[in-house]
């Protein structure tokens, strides 16, 4: 028996006809969803990237690639033995990620029932909460900082038996002070056994002395994020740590994918946190912090520049006076190869741009163009 193709054109399925068939398929909250603008998708091109909050220089690691035929470990012995001694914790308090943004997106999975449960988040902060909890249909109630940039404990108060996730950033992205301590101790106390409240230590490694590590054994329902893609330089590598007490770990390990750490991933992450590469991480932080001073002054002098934010990180974030310039100078430094980021469409951050402190030669471009846009000004 043969089976005719049929060629009328009337029963084609055309492109759009399937297009429109996927969308009918696809969760009607999606369709509606904006992506989180990171900054690669943000801005392409540019010679000088500092807009993403990326390490100065190219760490390169030499790691003989073998065994690839075989699935890694589920979670890499060595590289957690190796970022446990790091962060001075024990191993079952650690679970590796992708990057720390995979550890939201578990930690919301895990904790979060869809279209039921809700997490809070003090913006300005970092978008990646919203959007992994819209993914996964949970509602974000935002209890924004104070005007002095630090959290509305009144305001969090009130959340109490309301969510079950608190996300707090320290320091935060994109301002990069601090978070008052005592005020995330009052909150860990606030919402015991009612919610876990997740501080996201990423840009930690620029001022250890502030870490709440030392809080996991006071605290069961603390929570705290850690990366490699920042004072380590391996943002490309996407390696990322979640710190808790072992039952939060263990439920996390349950809905993590199974085999979430590449195993040259693992490698080349172990090797970083050797004894000797994180002596060289020191002083590449040190240099940083230095860097981060000398770019501060720059700014401080510019009379257009009405605020620049005190940082803990390896980023400074400045506001502009006037909306027209502050948009005038964000267009220059694109223009002209540098891309930095432009935070303006965050709460209370009106004409905020924030620089990366990149290498010291990225930095000169930056310094250079910036002279160059007051002298336009003038």
């Amino acid at each position: 028996m043969s089976i005719e193709l049929n060629t009328n054109l009337k029963n084609k399925t055309t492109l759009a006809d399937t297009n429109k068939s996927i969308l009918n398929l696809v969760r009607k909250d999606v369709i509606d969803m904006v992506a989180y603008q990171s900054a690669r998708r943000e801005q392409s091109g540019g010679t000088v990237w500092l807009n993403a909050n990326e390490q100065g220089g190219n760490k390169v690691f030499s790691q003989p690639i073998e065994q690839l035929n075989r699935y890694p470990d589920f979670q890499p012995s060595a590289l957690i033995n190796a970022y446990a001694n790091y962060a001075r914790v024990k191993t079952e308090q650690l679970l590796a990620t992708r990057g720390a943004d995979e550890a939201i997106e578990v930690l919301i999975r895990t904790f979060c029932e869809p279209g039921k449960d809700n997490i809070v988040i003090c913006p300005p902060t970092y978008g990646m909460y919203a959007i992994s909890a819209k993914g996964h249909l949970t509602n974000t109630t935002n209890v924004p900082l104070t005007s002095a940039l630090q959290l509305d404990l009144e305001g969090l108060q009130q959340q109490v038996g309301q969510c079950k996730l608190v996300f707090i950033c320290s320091p935060n992205n994109p301002t990069g002070d601090l978070i008052n301590r005592q005020d995330i101790i009052h909150t860990l106390e606030m919402f015991s056994g009612k919610a876990l409240v997740v501080v996201d230590e990423a840009y930690i490694d620029y001022c250890v002395e502030a870490s709440c590590v030392e809080l996991l054994e006071q605290f069961e329902n603390l929570v705290i994020l850690r990366t490699l893609s920042k004072a380590f330089g391996l943002a490309g590598l996407r390696c990322g740590f979640a710190i808790a007490n072992p039952q939060v770990i263990e439920m996390m390990s349950k809905i993590i994918a199974p085999y979430p750490i590449a195993k040259p991933v693992a490698d080349i992450a172990s090797g970083a946190l050797s004894c000797e590469a994180t002596l060289t991480l020191q002083r590449d932080i040190k240099r940083t912090l230095e860097l981060r001073n000398e770019i501060v002054t720059e700014l401080k002098v510019l009379p257009w520049i009405e605020q620049v934010f005190t940082s803990k990180a390896n980023f400074v974030l400045f506001r502009i006076a006037a909306t027209e310039t502050c948009e005038r100078l964000f267009a220059f430094m694109s223009d002209n190869g540098v891309l930095i980021r432009n935070q303006s469409k965050q709460l209370t951050l009106e004409n905020c741009l924030r620089v990366s402190i990149g290498s010291e030669q990225e930095l000169s471009e930056f310094t250079r163009l910036l002279a160059a846009f007051n002298e336009k000004l003038s």
